[in-house]
């Protein structure tokens, strides 16, 4: 199914009539101010990156292993660090 230039023409003939010209004025200045903040915004992170700010995560380091007790299954261990993490968040609080 391929469209030649007379149907895209009338396609946009007819959207033209729907919303007129200043309305499609207006979405595409919209559109292009919301894209050139996009870039601006992935400008100012690449430049934050680069200057060396630490990162939560980074995909480079592995994480902490967890630690279990002896005669405990590791996944119990996991619930039990988990509970007492909440615990301390709470009393924090």
């Amino acid at each position: 199914m391929g469209f030649n230039i007379w149907s895209l023409l009338i396609i946009l003939a007819i959207v033209l009539l729907l919303f007129g010209t200043k309305k499609l004025r207006n979405i595409g200045g919209d559109l292009g101010g919301a894209i050139r903040g996009f870039k601006e915004s992935m400008r100012e992170g690449e430049q934050q990156e680069g200057a060396g700010e630490p990162r939560e995560g980074r995909e480079d380091e592995e994480p902490a292993p967890l630690e279990h007790r002896e005669g405990e299954s590791p996944s119990r261990a996991a619930a039990s660090e988990a509970s007492s993490a909440q615990e301390r968040d709470r009393s924090a609080s």
